[in-house]
């Protein structure tokens, strides 16, 4: 059993949606953690989930990510811990500098409610490691800011380096300008850091991890970071060869 740290802010909305996914139908451990917190200690795990952290003023996740908690949530990604951004998650481990990027308004200059499709980039993170290369999921995005951008030679890098994780796609897995919800750049949905242990995304994998739900396409990835970290857990204490 695992333990799960729901990182919680002023005007989190979604992270009810995160702790019930991960206590009652995956079945771990979940510490509900508040902004002002200066510690993880005890978590194998932390999620940030979406909502409008502190009302979004000045820019989406911009005074969240200055808040007291990330100090250790920085810590924990450098020493190796699996972060996810979901939402305005990600919006905030990109104000503060944990992802590459930024997000702007979405094109259409509307709020958009909907299902959408990603294909899955990279299989190089925890929240991937068990899908496949080129897998196409169907989650709900509900965003105003989720036109992820980053200039030229940025997301040349970006891209070189395998941080792209999901591109928005059609159901058959064609990354069209069609299925593009928001705008974003090369139909960017999610990204990680070059050691691949700090992920964002705009659509909520929380919201699509019951079949009731229309999909549970999304519990595929908090089921993916399970795996991983299990088996982190067990190299760490399988002795070494000729030891006794």
């Amino acid at each position: 059993m695992m333990r799960f740290g729901i990182v919680i802010f002023p005007a989190s909305n979604c992270d009810r949606d995160c702790v019930h996914v991960l206590r009652t139908v995956l079945g771990h451990d979940v510490e509900e953690v508040w902004h002002e917190a200066g510690s993880l200690d005890g978590v194998d795990a932390v999620v940030l989930p979406g909502g409008f952290a502190y009302g979004d003023y000045l820019r989406a996740g911009a005074v969240a990510a200055r808040a007291p908690v990330m100090t250790a949530v920085r810590a924990f990604a450098r020493a190796g811990g699996p972060v996810l951004g979901v939402c305005n998650g990600f919006q905030i481990l990109l104000e503060a500098g944990l992802l590459p990027g930024a997000m702007l308004r979405n094109d259409v200059l509307r709020f958009r409610c909907t299902t959408v499709h990603v294909r899955v980039e990279s299989t190089q993170t925890p929240f991937t490691r068990s899908l496949r290369d080129g897998q196409v999921l169907r989650m709900p995005i509900a965003h105003g800011e989720g036109n992820y951008f980053a200039p030229g030679a940025m997301l040349a890098a970006i891209e070189e380096a395998g941080q792209v994780v999901f591109r928005y796609c059609d159901a058959q897995g064609r990354v069209l300008p069609d299925a593009n919800p928001n705008g974003s750049i090369r139909n960017v949905a999610g990204v990680c850091n070059p050691a691949g242990n700090v992920v964002g995304l705009m659509p909520h994998p929380e919201r699509a991890s019951e079949e009731l739900l229309g999909s549970d396409d999304g519990r595929l990835l908090f089921e993916s970071a399970v795996m991983w970290l299990e088996t982190r857990k067990r190299s760490l204490v399988t002795p070494l060869r000729g030891s006794r």
